[in-house]
C-alpha cells in the first residue's frame, strides 16, 4: 500500500496521526495526579527520549536501505546503456543485410527503455512498452542467429553475441532492481515507533502542563517529512525523486541519426 498510495494523502494521513497521537497522550497525562514529584516525572522523560532515540535509529536505517535501492537502480542505468553502446558498436562485424537490421532494432531500443522509465506511472502502457521491449530482445536474437549462421567466428559475430546478451541481462536487473523495495513490514514499524513517539511526546508534555504546541507541531511534521523522503526515494514509478537517464538520453541522441 505504501507504494501505490499518492506521496501527498500518506504524508496527510502520517502528520495526523502523529498530531492525534501527542494531543492522545497529553489529555491522558492531564488524568496524572497533579502533584507528581520531579522525581517520580523523571522516568517517563527519561523513556520519552529513549522512544525518540528508537525512532532516530529507524529514521537512519529505512533512509540508508532507500538510499542503496535508489543508487542501485541510477547504476544500472549507467551499465545498460554502456551495454547497448557496446552492442551497438559490435554490431558493426556484423555482415548485411543483418548489421542494418541491428543498427535500427538497437536504436528502437533505446527509445523503448526511455519509454520504459517515461511511462512508469501507467501501468497499461508500462507493460505494453514491457512486452515491446522483449519482442525486440528476441529480433536482435534471431538476427544475430542468422549472422552466426553466415559468420561463425569469435571475433566478429562472437563478440556481438556476448555484448547483447550483457544487453538482456540488463534489462533483467532493471526490472528486478525496480521490484525492489524496503519491505513494508519495516516501513510499517516505523509509522508505528513514530506514533508511539507522538504519544510519549505529547504525555511528556501533559506532564509538565505545557502543549508546546509549536516544537511539537514541528517536529511531527519533520518526522512526516522523512518518512515520505524515504518512500520516495523507494519508488522507482512514481514520486519527485527519480532516477536520472542522462547516460541513456545521450546514447539514444548519438545514434538516432548515426548510420551502420
Amino acid at each position: 500500500m505504501f507504494y501505490d498510495v499518492n506521496e501527498l494523502v500518506i504524508a496527510v494521513v502520517v502528520i495526523i496521526l502523529l498530531l492525534l497521537s501527542i494531543e492522545l497522550g497529553f489529555r491522558a497525562a492531564r488524568r496524572a495526579p497533579a502533584n507528581l514529584t520531579d522525581s517520580a516525572k523523571a522516568p517517563v522523560l527519561a523513556i520519552t527520549g529513549a522512544i525518540l532515540g528508537l525512532l532516530a535509529l529507524l529514521l537512519g536505517f529505512t533512509f540508508q536501505m532507500s538510499l542503496n535501492r535508489f543508487n542501485q537502480r541510477k547504476e544500472l542505468v549507467l551499465k545498460e546503456s554502456n551495454a547497448i553502446t557496446t552492442a551497438y558498436l559490435r554490431m558493426r562485424l556484423l555482415p548485411e543485410p543483418d548489421r542494418t537490421a541491428v543498427a535500427g532494432l538497437l536504436r528502437a531500443y533505446v527509445q523503448n527503455r526511455l519509454d520504459f522509465f517515461n511511462l512508469r506511472e501507467d501501468p497499461a502502457q508500462f507493460q505494453t512498452v514491457l512486452s515491446r521491449s522483449r519482442e525486440l530482445q528476441q529480433e536482435l536474437w534471431s538476427h544475430a542467429i542468422s549472422a552466426v549462421q553466415k559468420d561463425d567466428r569469435e571475433v566478429t559475430t562472437g563478440l556481438f553475441i556476448e555484448s547483447l546478451n550483457d544487453v538482456i541481462d540488463q534489462h533483467s536487473n532493471r526490472i528486478s532492481a525496480m521490484e525492489n523495495h524496503v519491505p513494508e513490514p519495516v516501513l510499517l514499524l516505523l509509522v508505528a515507533v513514530a506514533i508511539m513517539s507522538a504519544l510519549a511526546l505529547g504525555f511528556a508534555c501533559g506532564l509538565q502542563n505545557s502543549r508546546h504546541f509549536f516544537t511539537t507541531t514541528m517536529m511531527a511534521l519533520l518526522i512526516t517529512m522523512v518518512i515520505i523522503v524515504n518512500l520516495d526515494l523507494d519508488r522507482p514509478r512514481r514520486g519527485l525523486i527519480r532516477v536520472g537517464q542522462e547516460s541513456m538520453i545521450r546514447l539514444n541522441e548519438s545514434i538516432k541519426n548515426d548510420g551502420p
